[in-house]
């Protein structure tokens, strides 16, 4: 039994094993000493770096932001702080501190100066990522610092580093920083701040775990007192980083699980023959949650409602408000592009519904109720009406196809656009392809 556990702590050990390619550390100490200074070639590497993330922010382009990463000197500072931490040199610590603080405010600056001119002010998802930091990025700050550690300690040097930059992405959020103070979105500006200084403080950290585990020459205090300080100090930065961050992840999953949970509920509870969801959204916040469905066709009466309101427990969506829009409730709400994308989103999951539902039971759609929808999407209209017809084709005057025609009398011209969408609408609406809309 002991030689079965010795091999496997010998087999572990070699796998393992960092000391094995090690840099001399007087190597490694002048590496990363080099790198914290932030002046001359690093800061304009620095500002060039910011200059391009910002763009990529406002482009959303994410290879435009990973080639910015890339360039950027910025980890040099929090890894001298690491270090400095590690071997108990309080002047690395302070150089590094410093030169962190001044890469920082300089790239701030840049970034709103970038933002301040740019003509493109929305908010695009890459840089809307960088608002609201969690526990996952503290995670991908550490393990992170602990990869770029372990490469800077190497001997030889391998393409670790690049990754880490891209991986842990200190540049984005402070371009991100930059735009909430161009376009005065203090909570941008504070999320931003926050997820920097998670990455900064925990990239830090683990260059100072690993440059203990390495057993890298320490200075040793005078006082054992300041280096009790020290540690003191550190685990305070960590608890006072780390919980903000629990407390934003437990949101984002449970807004997830919420979201998920909602979706589900109306795609398979608000299935009606006349009645159509146009539009959903789902509100979250910490003390109440809102589903907003917005309805177009028959109304649903109160005992639909109800039930609907009752089967929310099934979904897992207890305490959730269902807030349901329809009829003239509805009217004002209604918005045209919302019912195009619903129409759109109807043919495309019907698949071929253009030649596959053409039968007369199909199309028991009742006139009455699609004039008063269509009332609310053209207050133009002034009277409307269908019939079938039998048409025969050019090419087979022994083939007989029902046609299904539309005839909408307007108080002005309908555009040629919006005559296409309406009859596509009709399409849809009495569930036959060959609806033929004629306008007067």
């Amino acid at each position: 039994m002991n030689t079965v556990l010795q091999s496997i702590k010998d087999f572990l050990s070699h796998r393992f094993n960092l000391h094995e390619d090690k840099a001399d550390e007087a190597v490694i100490v002048d590496a990363i000493r080099k790198n914290v200074d932030f002046k001359g070639v690093n800061l304009w590497a620095l500002i060039f770096a910011i200059f391009i993330a910002s763009i990529g922010l406002n482009v959303n382009s994410t290879a435009v932001i990973i080639g910015a990463m890339l360039i950027s000197p910025i980890m040099g500072p929090v890894m001298g702080i690491g270090l400095g931490i590690g071997t108990n040199n309080l002047a690395l610590v302070k150089k590094g501190g410093k030169n962190l603080l001044v890469a920082t405010v300089i790239s701030i600056l840049t970034s709103t100066l970038y933002f301040t001119i740019s003509p493109l002010h929305e908010a695009q998802s890459e840089l809307l990522a960088r608002t609201s930091p969690s526990i996952w990025d503290v995670f991908i700050a550490f393990f992170g610092g602990l990869a770029g550690m372990v490469a800077a300690s190497r001997k030889e040097k391998s393409n670790v580093v690049p990754g880490v930059a891209i991986a842990t992405a200190l540049m984005p959020p402070l371009c991100t920083a930059g735009f909430g103070i161009a376009t005065g979105n203090w909570y941008y500006f504070l999320g931003a701040i926050y997820l920097y200084f998670i990455n900064s403080v925990f990239i830090a950290i683990a260059t100072f775990l690993m440059a203990r585990y390495l057993g890298m020459a320490r200075l040793h205090f005078e006082d054992s007192r300041t280096e009790r300080k020290v540690a003191r100090y550190i685990v305070i930065i960590v608890i006072v980083t780390i919980l903000p961050s629990i407390v934003m992840a437990y949101r984002i999953v449970d807004k997830s699980i919420f979201e998920t949970n909602a979706k589900k509920f109306i795609d398979e509870q608000f299935r009606f023959v006349n009645t159509q969801v146009v539009s959903r959204s789902y509100n979250y916040s910490r003390n109440k949650k809102t589903i907003d469905v917005l309805l177009l066709g028959e109304e649903l009466d109160k005992a639909a409602t109800d039930t609907l309101t009752r089967h929310l427990n099934n979904y897992n969506l207890q305490g959730v408000k269902l807030k349901i829009r329809q009829g003239l409730n509805a009217k004002q709400q209604i918005d045209l592009s919302q019912i195009k994308a619903s129409i759109l989103e109807d043919v495309f999951s019907q698949g071929a519904a253009d030649t596959v539902t053409q039968k007369s039971e199909n199309t028991a759609t009742s006139d009455t109720t699609v004039l008063a929808e269509l009332k609310i999407l053209y207050p133009a209209l002034r009277s409307f009406g269908t019939s079938r017809m039998i048409a025969y084709s050019k090419q087979d005057t022994l083939k007989a196809d029902t046609v299904h025609i539309a005839v909408a009398r307007f108080s002005s011209p309908l555009r040629k656009v919006d005559r296409q969408k309406l009859e596509l609408w009709l399409r849809v609406r009495y569930k036959s392809g060959a609806v033929r809309l004629i306008t007067e």
